[in-house]
C-alpha cells in the first residue's frame, strides 16, 4: 500500500470535515465527497473519470448503493502526472475543472491543452530550473540524468536538460525507466551510471521507478555519488534504507503544519479502521496483523490484539504536507463564491463546473498563514525546501531542510542556504564533478572533438596573448606597445631597447669617442708647439690644424649616437656626422691637391701654385662643406629624421631608434662622403711616388683606403645589424674611419717631431741629407 496516497485522502477528509463545521466558509452547507483508488493505473483513473462526469458510482463494497447521483463540478487529483493528463483532457472539453495537489508535469500549464486544469504543486517548469541553478551554484558541470520513463519524468527532465544548457551545464548521460519496462533495461541503466564518469546525477524518478533502480545499483554499488533528486522521492522515508543516497540533496514541497490534522491522523483505533476498507488494508499492511478476530487463510497473520500504536511510527501516513488541504479549501472557497453572498448561502443553487473553474482563476485567500492562488496558467507560486539527507550520530539517516528556492524572488535570489550540507562523503567541502578541470589564466579553452563543450583542453595563450580570467574563451592579444608576461595573465609595458648611457657598450663606445678626441687634441697641442718646424710647416698648418679641428668633432659627434633618440638628437646626430665628415674629407682633399700643385710648380715655368693658393684652399674646403650643409637642409626640410618606435624587429620589446625619415637624404649625405672619400684616394694614389723624403700622399693614400673599407663594409653591416646595434655599427665606422685618418696622416709627423727631431729639417724633407755610408 502507498502509504502517503492514504495520508492524501485523509487529508481530503479532514479539510471536508473542517470545513463542514465552520461557520465562515459555506456556513449551513455540508459538503460531500468521492475517494476513489485508481491503483496507479492510467486506465482506471479514466475509468472512474468518466464515471463522474456521467454520475455514476461504481460499487467498491457490497452494501453501498450504485444509485445515480449528481455529476461532480469538480474533481481534486490526480497524484500521477500521466493519469492527471488523461483526466484533464477528458474534462477539459467539457469544461470540468480539475485541481490537482502533487501532478508536476509541466505540460500541464499548457491552457490550450489543459483549459481546466488547476495545481496546488508547483510546475515542474520551476522545479527544474531550480535544479539547473542549484547545480550551477555548486559548480557541477558533467553530470548524468535519468529518469522516469513517463509524463512525470520525460518532461520533467526535457525541462531540467533545457535549463541545464542554458547554465552550461553538459549532461554525460540521459537514460529512463519505468518500473514496468524489462529488467534487461534496468540493467542497462545500472550499467551506464556504474561506468560514467560523473560523480553528480540528477534522478528526476517517481518514487516507485527509484526504489527499483536503486536495489539493482545496490546490487553491486557504483563509485561514491552525488544524488540531486526530484520532490517525488527525496522526502520519501522508504528510500533512506538505501545507504549509497546519504548526502542527496533535492527540493522539496516545503513542509506544513496544519492544526489538528496530525491527531486526526493518529487517532485511529482499529474499530474506526474496520469501518472503511482502505483504512483496514492500511492497519493490516502497517502492523502485519489482520484485524478480523480469526487469523485470515488468505492473509495468513496473526490477528491484531488492539495495542498497535500509530504514534510509535514515522512513515509518509503521519507526513503533513499541505497539497490536499490547500486543494480542497480552494474548490470549497470557489463554491462558497457561487452559492453565497453577504447575506446567507443557498444551497439549492444547482453549481454549473464552468462556474467553478471561473472562481478558482481569481481564488486568492489565506489559511494558517498559507497564501493560495493561481496564477494564468493554473500553478502556484513555486517555493521549494533545499533538503539533505544528513547522517546523525546513532547512525540514521534524516531530511534536514537546508535552503529554499522562491521563484518569485528577483532573478538570481531565487536560490538560498541557511546551513550547512554534509555530502555523500560526510564533508562539507562541495564535490567536483566536470568534464575537463577549469583553464587557469594565462590559458584558453578548446572543444575535444566529438565531445560536449565542458569536455576540453587548456591551451596556453601564445607570445604577446593573454587570459586574465578562468575558463577564458580565447586568448587576448596585447596592445602593440605590452607584451605578455610569462604567466601570459598580464600584458607589462615592453621594455625599451636603445644604445644608453648606462650599458657596456654605450660606456665602451663613449669611451673611445672620448678618447680619440683627446687624441686628436694631443696631436693639435704637438703641431702648435712646433709650428714652425719644418714639418708641420711643409705639410700646409692652416689645413692641418683646421683637419685636426674637424676629426675632433668627428670624434665627437658618435656621441651623439649614444642615449634615448628624440626629436632634436636624432636631426642632429645625422647632420653632425655628414658636415663634420665632409669638412674632415675636404681638408684631406685640399692637402692631396697642395702635395700635387706643389710638385708641379718645381716644373720649370710652372705656375700652378698661383691657381691654388691658400685662399683657393680656403674656398674649396668651404664649397664642398657647403655642399653638404645644404643637402642636411634639405633633407631636414623635407624629411627630417625622427625617434620611431621598432616593433616589428623584436615582438617582446621595443627598439627606439632614430627613423630615417627620408632614406634618399641619409644615402646622399653618405654618397657625397664617399664621393670626396673616393676622389682624395684616387689623387692621393697619383702622387705617393713623388719625389720627397717625407711625402705626405702616400699616407692619404692609406688613411683613404682605410676610410673607405670601413666605409664599404658598414654599408651591409649596417642593413644587416639589429636595433640598437645598427647605432653601435654606425659609431664603430665613425670612430674607425676617424682613428685612421688621424694615425695615418698625423702619427708619422708626432713620431718625428717627439722621437726624431734630428729629421725635423728642411733639408731631409727635401732628400739632401748624405747617407750614413
Amino acid at each position: 500500500m502507498n502509504f502517503r496516497e492514504l495520508h492524501f485522502a485523509r487529508a481530503l477528509q479532514f479539510a471536508i470535515q473542517e470545513i463542514n463545521n465552520s461557520s465562515d466558509l459555506l456556513p449551513g452547507i455540508t459538503l460531500g465527497y468521492h475517494i476513489y483508488d485508481t491503483c496507479a493505473s492510467v486506465a482506471m483513473a479514466i475509468k472512474v473519470a468518466l464515471q463522474l462526469v456521467n454520475g455514476l458510482d461504481p460499487v467498491f463494497n457490497s452494501n453501498d448503493s450504485c444509485a445515480k447521483f449528481d455529476a461532480v463540478p469538480t474533481l481534486i487529483g490526480n497524484s500521477a502526472s500521466t493519469a492527471a493528463i488523461s483526466i484533464s483532457r477528458l474534462f477539459g472539453p467539457l469544461g470540468i475543472t480539475q485541481v490537482s495537489h502533487y501532478a508536476t508535469c509541466a505540460c500541464l500549464s499548457d491552457k490550450r491543452q489543459h483549459p481546466t486544469f488547476f495545481r496546488t504543486i508547483p510546475s515542474d517548469h520551476h522545479q527544474a530550473a531550480a535544479l539547473a541553478r542549484m547545480v550551477k551554484h555548486f559548480g557541477w558541470t558533467w553530470i548524468g540524468a535519468v529518469r522516469s520513463d513517463s509524463d512525470y519524468g520525460n518532461n520533467g527532465m526535457a525541462s531540467f536538460l533545457k535549463a541545464a544548457e542554458q547554465e552550461g551545464i553538459c549532461v554525460e548521460y540521459s537514460e529512463a525507466y519505468y518500473r514496468t519496462q524489462p529488467r534487461s533495461k534496468l540493467k542497462r541503466v545500472a550499467e551506464v551510471i556504474r561506468e560514467s564518469t560523473a560523480r553528480v546525477i540528477v534522478a528526476f524518478m517517481a518514487e516507485g521507478d527509484m526504489r527499483i533502480l536503486l536495489e539493482e545499483l545496490s546490487q553491486q554499488s557504483p563509485p561514491p555519488m552525488q544524488w540531486i533528486g526530484s520532490e517525488a522521492w527525496v522526502t520519501d522515508p522508504q528510500m533512506l534504507r538505501f545507504n549509497l543516497c546519504i548526502g542527496a540533496v533535492g527540493f522539496a514541497i516545503p513542509r506544513s503544519v496544519i492544526p489538528g490534522f496530525r491527531n486526526f491522523l493518529l487517532d485511529l483505533s482499529p474499530e474506526q479502521a474496520l469501518k472503511f476498507p482502505l483504512l483496514t488494508e492500511f492497519w493490516e499492511s502497517l502492523f502485519s496483523c489482520s484485524l478480523k478476530q480469526q487469523i485470515g487463510s488468505s492473509t495468513g497473520m496473526p490477528a491484531c490484539d488492539g495495542t498497535e500504536d500509530l504514534r510509535a511510527l514515522q512513515n509518509p501516513y503521519t507526513d503533513t504536507s499541505y497539497l490536499v488541504y490547500k486543494a480542497t479549501y480552494a474548490v470549497a472557497h470557489a463554491l462558497h463564491g457561487i452559492v453565497c453572498n453577504e447575506m446567507r448561502c443557498d444551497k439549492n443553487i444547482k453549481v454549473e463546473p464552468r462556474q467553478v473553474f471561473d472562481q478558482l482563476k481569481r481564488l486568492n485567500f489565506t489559511k494558517n498563514n498559507y497564501s493560495v492562488s493561481f496564477d494564468t496558467n493554473g500553478d502556484p507560486v513555486a517555493t521549494y525546501e533545499f533538503v539533505n539527507w544528513q547522517l546523525q550520530e546513532d547512525g540514521s539517516v534524516d531530511f534536514v531542510t537546508v535552503g529554499q528556492y522562491d521563484a518569485s524572488q528577483p532573478k538570481g535570489q531565487e536560490f538560498s542556504l541557511s546551513r550547512a550540507i554534509f555530502w555523500y562523503d560526510g564533508s562539507e567541502k562541495v564535490p567536483v564533478s566536470v568534464c575537463s578541470e577549469s583553464c587557469p589564466p594565462g590559458t584558453r579553452k578548446a572543444a575535444q572533438k566529438g565531445r560536449p563543450v565542458c569536455c576540453y583542453d587548456c591551451i596556453n595563450c601564445g607570445e604577446g596573448e593573454i587570459s586574465n580570467e578562468t575558463d577564458s574563451l580565447d586568448c587576448h592579444e596585447c596592445l602593440p606597445e605590452y607584451w605578455s608576461n610569462n604567466e601570459k595573465d598580464k600584458c607589462l609595458p615592453k621594455p625599451v631597447e636603445f644604445l644608453s648611457w648606462d650599458e657596456i657598450l654605450g660606456i665602451i663606445l663613449a669611451a673611445f669617442s672620448v678618447a680619440g678626441a683627446l687624441v686628436a687634441l694631443s696631436i693639435t697641442l704637438v703641431f702648435y708647439r712646433n709650428r714652425a718646424s719644418p714639418i708641420v710647416k711643409a705639410n700646409n698648418s692652416e689645413l692641418s690644424f683646421l683637419l685636426l679641428f674637424s676629426l675632433t668633432l668627428c670624434f665627437l659627434c658618435s656621441l651623439t649616437f649614444i642615449g634615448r633618440p628624440t626629436e632634436w638628437s636624432c636631426m642632429l646626430r645625422h647632420t653632425a656626422f655628414g658636415i663634420t665628415f665632409v669638412l674632415c674629407i675636404s681638408c684631406v682633399l685640399g692637402k692631396t691637391i697642395v702635395v700635387l700643385m706643389a710638385f708641379k710648380a718645381t716644373l720649370p715655368g710652372s705656375n700652378v701654385m698661383k691657381w691654388f693658393g691658400p685662399l683657393q684652399q680656403r674656398l674649396s674646403v668651404l664649397g664642398f662643406t657647403l655642399v653638404q650643409v645644404l643637402i642636411c637642409v634639405l633633407w631636414l626640410s623635407i624629411s627630417p629624421p625622427f625617434p620611431y618606435k621598432n616593433m616589428q624587429l623584436y615582438k617582446e620589446q621595443i627598439i627606439l631608434e632614430c627613423g630615417l625619415g627620408s632614406a634618399i637624404g641619409f644615402w646622399a649625405v653618405l654618397g657625397y662622403i664617399g664621393l670626396l672619400a673616393f676622389l682624395c684616394f684616387v689623387l692621393a694614389f697619383l702622387a705617393r711616388k713623388l719625389p720627397d723624403n717625407f711625402n705626405e700622399a702616400k699616407f692619404i693614400t692609406f688613411s683613404m683606403l682605410i676610410f673607405c673599407a670601413v666605409w664599404i663594409t658598414f654599408v651591409p653591416a649596417y642593413v644587416s645589424s639589429p636595433g640598437k646595434f645598427t647605432v653601435a655599427v654606425e659609431i664603430f665606422a665613425i670612430l674607425a674611419s676617424s682613428f685612421g685618418l688621424s694615425f695615418c696622416i698625423f702619427a708619422p709627423k708626432c713620431f718625428i717631431i717627439v722621437f726624431r727631431p734630428e729629421k725635423n729639417t728642411k733639408k731631409h724633407l727635401m732628400g739632401k741629407v748624405p747617407s750614413a755610408n
